[in-house]
């Protein structure tokens, strides 16, 4: 990997982890998951202008794609608080010890209040 791509990986750690500790986030505990999905964000950045999510596809409108620029908690708060995790798995709540447990839900199946 070369520097430049390792600087914005650790930009990105940095920034984001201020970000999700005000969300009540932390990052998964999955040191090498973590290191991957960061990495995904450089390229991701590279090539689209702006750290996707790694794991959501961008549809080619603006607005609804700026939904899912990491950290995209505040986007989804309800469905990401229901998984009590983000969709990636790159961030998941504060109190949560043992992230296996969790599961990624449909937005369809999150409660409505």
């Amino acid at each position: 990997m070369d520097t430049d791509t390792t600087r914005r990986k650790e930009m990105f750690r940095a920034w984001h982890g201020k970000v999700v500790d005000a969300l009540g986030y932390k990052f998964n505990p999955d040191a090498e998951m973590v290191d991957f999905l960061l990495e995904q964000q450089v390229h991701i950045e590279r090539k689209y202008g702006s750290p996707f999510c790694p794991c959501q596809s961008t549809v080619g409108r603006r607005e609804d794609d700026m939904k899912i620029v990491c950290p995209c908690i505040p986007f989804h708060r309800r469905h990401f608080d229901y998984m009590k995790q983000c969709w990636c798995g790159l961030f998941i709540h504060k109190d949560v010890d043992d992230p296996t447990a969790l599961r990624q839900i449909p937005a369809s199946e999150v409660p409505q209040d």
